[in-house]
C-alpha cells in the first residue's frame, strides 16, 4: 500500500480528523480526561506511520513541538497510556447480528 503523504504532520492532522469522526471524545464519563481517543488514535496512526514503538512515539512527541500542536497536546502521554488505548481501540468485536462461528470437531472424534 503506498503512502499518501510522506509529512507525519500531515498524516498526525488527517488521523485526528478522522477520529474525531468517528470516535467519542472519551471512552467512559469518569476518564480522567486528559487526553481524548482521536488523540490517541492520531498517535497510534503516527506511531505505525514511523515504525516505532510506544517509547519511540512518546519521545518523538516530547522532542517534537510541532507535532504535539498539529494533536492539541499540551502534555505527552505515558507509553502505557498508549498500549492500554491501542488495546481499547483496536479491540475486535464481531458486527451486530452475526454469531462467532462455533468450532467442529473433526470427523471420528467423540
Amino acid at each position: 500500500m503506498a503512502r499518501t503523504t510522506k509529512s507525519p504532520i500531515a498524516l498526525a492532522k488527517a488521523a485526528l480528523v478522522a477520529g474525531k469522526r468517528a470516535l467519542p471524545d472519551y471512552s467512559h464519563h469518569f476518564s480522567p480526561h486528559k487526553f481524548t481517543q482521536p488523540q490517541l488514535f492520531a498517535i497510534l496512526t503516527l506511531r505505525q506511520f514511523l515504525k516505532t514503538d510506544y517509547r519511540g512515539v512518546v519521545q518523538m512527541l516530547r522532542e517534537w513541538s510541532d507535532l504535539r500542536q498539529a494533536l492539541g497536546l499540551t502534555e505527552v502521554p505515558n507509553y502505557s497510556t498508549l498500549c492500554y488505548a491501542q488495546r481499547r481501540l483496536l479491540k475486535k468485536t464481531p458486527p451486530r447480528g452475526s454469531s462467532t462461528p462455533r468450532s467442529r470437531r473433526p470427523a471420528g472424534s467423540a
